[in-house]
């Protein structure tokens, strides 16, 4: 039985554990502490940070892959050295790692960006937020997610703490254009090594502090040339990266009518959830397809619309699963996910799908059941 090792034990590894059963696969996840959201497939636990841990790890396993970005590449790079499949390699997840490694590369490749400047003192950024209007998004290169490492800045006052802890944050900042955005959209796509490429629908994103809070699926009045160019992109990045498995976009329609590339990932990501009911391939089966080399599966809308609401904790008691019949009961058109988590407010508890023919209908169905599991 081919053998899929997961770095990383939370909910994008414990998603990948049904298809993986489903293709006669066995799925092993290298968690970070016991009692991980993957728990049921967590085979280890330990620190992915050191060699010698992730190295026994891989000799169990016939490919790996990740649920986070954050595995240190001289670890990937020594496995990738002793022949172990690495997917996606170390050429790609260098820019998932590095914000400034992104946008120089994306650059390379012609493909549009807010404008941007890498910064390594208070004058620099200063002459940024002058000629761009006097405010930028200011971020830390390394480290930074789901609205961590990232600020509104109007002087570089206002980042005099970043400023002095350089070192910190791999010597430089990023600062880039703060977009006058209509909305955010996210291309979802997969592709494997030998260069098969497949993109699903367009999805719009709604943000909630920072964090995605609604998706929907596909984006509601995209047009044809936006559509094509978001496919194009994605499959320009894929390729031009390197990257195989699943590729997250992130993208703003700026009120200009640019179509600009705001952030990247190279795995599963939150956009993409609604595909596990809402499309003829999960992002989640089409992940393990395209890590192992297998032919990818059909990215087709099951139904005229999908929407994903995220289940995001309001406090250290409520984790959603006394409220589960409630829910059932008044919403049963929803799929509700809950990924095993210790409650906690502004964390990432679960989420909630409905698949219809009815955009309003399914975006009130979501909500709702949303709202029952969020009452207790």
């Amino acid at each position: 039985m081919v053998s899929v090792g997961v770095i990383g034990g939370g909910q994008l590894a414990r998603m990948m554990t049904p298809p993986a059963i489903n293709l006669g696969l066995n799925i092993k996840v290298l968690a970070e502490a016991e009692g991980s959201s993957a728990a049921l497939a967590a085979t280890m636990v330990g620190d992915y940070n050191h060699l010698d841990v992730v190295r026994e790890f891989a000799k169990t396993v016939d490919v790996v892959t990740f649920d986070h970005e954050h595995v240190p590449l001289p670890v990937l790079e020594a496995l990738e050295s002793e022949g172990v499949s690495v997917q996606p390699p170390s050429k790609a997840l260098q820019f998932a790692q590095n914000k400034l490694k992104m946008r120089k590369r994306l650059s390379e490749l012609g493909l549009p960006m807010p404008a941007w400047a890498e910064i390594q003192d208070a004058d620099a950024l200063q002459t940024f937020i002058d000629t761009h209007g006097g405010v930028a998004i200011l971020k830390t290169p390394i480290g930074g997610y789901d609205g961590k490492g990232v600020r509104v800045v109007r002087s570089s006052d206002d980042a005099i703490d970043w400023l002095t802890n350089l070192t910190q944050y791999g010597g430089s900042l990023l600062a880039e254009e703060k977009v006058d955005f209509v909305r955010e959209l996210a291309q979802l796509s997969a592709r494997r090594p030998s260069g098969e490429f497949k993109a699903w629908p367009l999805v719009e994103t709604i943000q909630e502090n920072g964090v995605c809070s609604i998706v929907l699926s596909p984006a509601p009045k995209a047009s044809a040339e936006t559509i094509e160019a978001t496919a194009k992109i994605a499959e320009t990045v894929a390729v031009g990266l390197g990257v195989t498995g699943v590729l997250a976009v992130e993208l703003f329609e700026a009120r200009d009518g640019r179509i600009l590339i705001n952030e990247l990932a190279m795995r599963p990501h939150n956009s993409g959830h609604f595909s596990i009911e809402g499309a003829v391939t999960s992002q989640f089966e089409q992940h393990l397809r395209a890590v192992l080399d297998l032919p990818l599966g059909a990215t087709d809308a099951r139904a005229a619309h999908s929407v994903m609401v995220n289940l995001l904790g309001v406090d250290d008691k409520n984790d959603f699963v006394q409220a589960y019949q409630g829910a059932l009961a008044a919403h049963p058109e929803a799929k509700i996910h809950t990924y095993g988590k210790g409650a906690r407010a502004g964390r990432k508890m679960g989420h909630v799908t409905v698949v219809a023919d009815d955009a309003h209908f399914a975006l009130a169905e979501a909500k709702g059941a949303a709202a029952v599991l969020l009452r207790g």
